[in-house]
């Protein structure tokens, strides 16, 4: 079959997926990107394919959901 692959990536002021290599989404935080990437993923299983979600650590100065600290 194949793999689908979904990464959350800083996008503008907020974050984004990046699936198999084309932007989509627009998203608050982090988390909120996450949650529908895994939406996507159930989707592509129940099609046959491999799933792989990346989700990157939190940087110096940013809140656990990916947003500013405050």
């Amino acid at each position: 079959m194949g793999q689908a692959a979904y990464k959350i990536i800083r996008h503008e002021d907020g974050w984004a997926i990046d699936h198999n290599g084309k932007v989509m989404g627009s998203y608050a935080t982090k988390e909120a990107a996450f949650e529908s990437a895994a939406g996507a993923a159930s989707n592509s299983i129940k099609e046959g394919l491999g799933v792989s979600i990346e989700v990157p650590q939190r940087a110096a100065g940013e809140a656990a959901m990916g947003g500013k600290a405050v």
